[in-house]
């Protein structure tokens, strides 16, 4: 299957840029993607890792409707060793976003992970970020209330000629 169908299809909706899949599921459907600073359209985009997986995105979405963003905000506060790798962090993707630029880009992305000025903006992101490979404590905090990605029907399939969510695919328990 196509990458930038699947993705498509994971998201629902078409994708605005390429994007190179960086991490893939056991079923070796596309978890997470990295993102050009500049979209198709010119329009910048801060969010260097996305994250396409619709069981990461279901179970990140439960950990955001339950404070989660607050509380990793709230540790930052309390730990001074977090919030110093929560800092790097941000400093570290922005980098790695900038170095991606064409010279003369403008305009450009900015912010850290998820374009956040600082503190956490987005678990889906932090979660991409260190799932990615990179050393991000909100999502290495995260990640034991996500992993393991354990599906037994892929999340995507050919539907009708073309790839769409798969009926059959149930999130696992």
């Amino acid at each position: 299957m196509d990458d930038g169908a699947v993705v498509a299809a994971q998201l629902g909706r078409p994708l605005r840029a390429d994007a190179d899949v960086v991490v893939r599921c056991p079923l070796g459907l596309p978890v997470i993607t990295r993102v050009p600073p500049l979209l198709d359209d010119g329009t910048p985009f801060p969010t260097r890792y996305w994250l396409s997986c619709p069981l990461a995105v279901r179970r990140i979405g439960r950990l955001e409707g339950a404070g989660g963003v607050a509380a990793m905000d709230r540790r930052a506060a309390r730990v001074p060793e977090f919030a110093d790798r929560l800092d790097a962090a941000h400093e570290r993707y922005a980098a790695e976003r900038d170095a991606a630029l064409p010279a003369g880009a403008h305009p450009r992305p900015g912010g850290g992970v998820a374009g956040s000025s600082g503190g956490v903006k987005c678990l889906h992101a932090h979660y991409a970020d260190h799932a990615a490979g990179n050393d991000n404590p909100v999502g290495e905090t995260v990640a034991p209330w996500v992993e393991p990605l354990d599906c037994t029907e892929p999340c995507v399939a050919p539907v009708d000629g073309r790839i769409g969510p798969n009926p059959r695919w149930r999130e696992p328990r």
